[in-house]
């Protein structure tokens, strides 16, 4: 079975000082979607996930709890087009518009 991990930076959407802060975010996708990313996917390339969160733990060599959290990965797809002649091709309909009436704050994530 396939399996591939990659860690997947989200940033912030805001500045402190002078640079934007990101999150890293530790991924692990199986099979096909694993042939897929390692194929297709790399560095510096904005691409959309659907997954479940992930929390496990282990013993490390000093004897130490370490605990994980990861992203499994069920869907991932380019939000990007093709490049063409260095630039890249965007589309206005990657993303699905916020429906009316939900309000930033009910996200369940920040």
């Amino acid at each position: 079975m396939a399996v591939a991990r990659y860690t997947l930076a989200v940033n912030r959407g805001y500045r402190r000082g002078n640079g934007e802060e990101a999150d890293f975010i530790p991924c692990v996708v199986f099979r096909k979607g694993a042939e897929f990313a390692e194929k297709y996917l790399h560095q510096g390339m904005k691409i959309l996930i659907s997954g479940r969160v992930q929390t496990g733990s282990y013993i490390n060599k000093d004897g130490q709890k370490v605990y994980t959290t990861e992203v499994i990965v069920m869907e991932q797809e380019f939000t990007e087009k093709k490049v063409v002649s260095g630039q890249v091709e965007r589309s206005n309909n990657d993303f699905m518009n916020i429906p009316e009436g939900i309000e930033e704050d009910e996200f369940p994530f920040q």
